[in-house]
């Protein structure tokens, strides 16, 4: 059995949560520079050239590479043989979200009862934590930072199952579509079919974890991915929605059984910074 203090997961969350808003990864730096040599509209070419300045400058300056710091979206993977010690698992990474927020100067968006008061809770807590058990002695936290503009424009469908690949791609268009440039293009297409609907939303929030362009290792699902990104890219939104040939890097797919009756299908879009930061402990 390993022992985890609570206090190293705050630490690591204060950590992870200013690391996440300072310094995008360099699987979407790569995908961006990729994207500024292929994209055929001059303005998308300077803004993708303007996206990846700000991401040099937020990097060299430790500044938020957005002025929307987002929602701690945490994710925790808990080796079934870790005994987490002298705390609270979810306190210690309340209290982590906390510290990291005010010590990086992020901006605190979150708001206590949200359809009435909507009265600022200033340390930018609660954090939205998905928790998993899995095998081994480790503590995998994985952070997030979501933004509102893209979060907004994510979308969930209960579809007939006759619908089938073309009712999936469908709504992926019409999602897209529809947010333009809302969500700051261009932009990680995080899409869950199956289960259930809420996880469906799920699968596709935690795709879009992955590495930017990592097929699925099933091929039927990598070939989806494939087909969604160039009809996508077809729709001509293109980088901050000022019309090109990169609306999107990449789409990420999970899919899991689901009911006879059912074809749940979520569509959760990621904006051009894809934050996100990692530890095992």
């Amino acid at each position: 059995m390993k022992e985890i203090e609570a206090s190293a997961i705050t630490q690591a969350i204060a950590k992870l949560c200013q690391e996440a808003n300072f310094t995008l990864g360099e699987d979407v730096l790569s995908a961006l520079k990729q994207a500024h040599r292929t994209e055929q509209s001059p303005l998308g070419r300077e803004t993708l050239n303007q996206i990846i300045e700000n991401a040099r400058i937020a990097r060299e300056e430790r500044l938020p590479l957005c002025q929307d710091c987002g929602t701690a979206v945490v994710f925790l993977e808990i080796g079934q043989d870790v005994h987490i010690s002298d705390g609270d698992l979810y306190k210690a990474v309340e209290e982590g979200v906390r510290r990291g927020y005010h010590q990086g100067y992020l901006r605190k968006a979150m708001v206590s009862q949200p359809f009435s008061d909507r009265i600022n809770t200033k340390d930018n807590t609660p954090a939205v934590i998905h928790s998993e058990i899995v095998h081994g002695d480790r503590l995998k936290i994985m952070v997030m930072p979501k933004g509102g503009g893209a979060e907004n424009m994510s979308r969930m469908a209960m579809l007939l199952p006759n619908q089938g690949k073309k009712g999936i791609i469908d709504l992926v268009l019409k999602t897209v579509d529809e947010a333009g440039g809302n969500p700051c293009p261009p932009l990680i297409i995080g899409l869950g079919v199956g289960g259930t609907g809420e996880k469906a939303m799920l699968m596709a929030k935690k795709a879009l974890l992955r590495r930017v362009g990592e097929p699925n290792p099933d091929p039927e699902i990598a070939q989806l991915e494939k087909e969604v990104l160039v009809r996508v890219n077809a729709l001509g939104v293109g980088p901050m929605g000022f019309g090109g040939t990169t609306t999107a890097l990449a789409v990420h797919a999970e899919v899991m059984p689901t009911h006879i009756t059912s074809l749940p299908v979520a569509v959760n879009l990621q904006c051009h910074s894809a934050r996100h930061k990692e530890i095992i402990l």
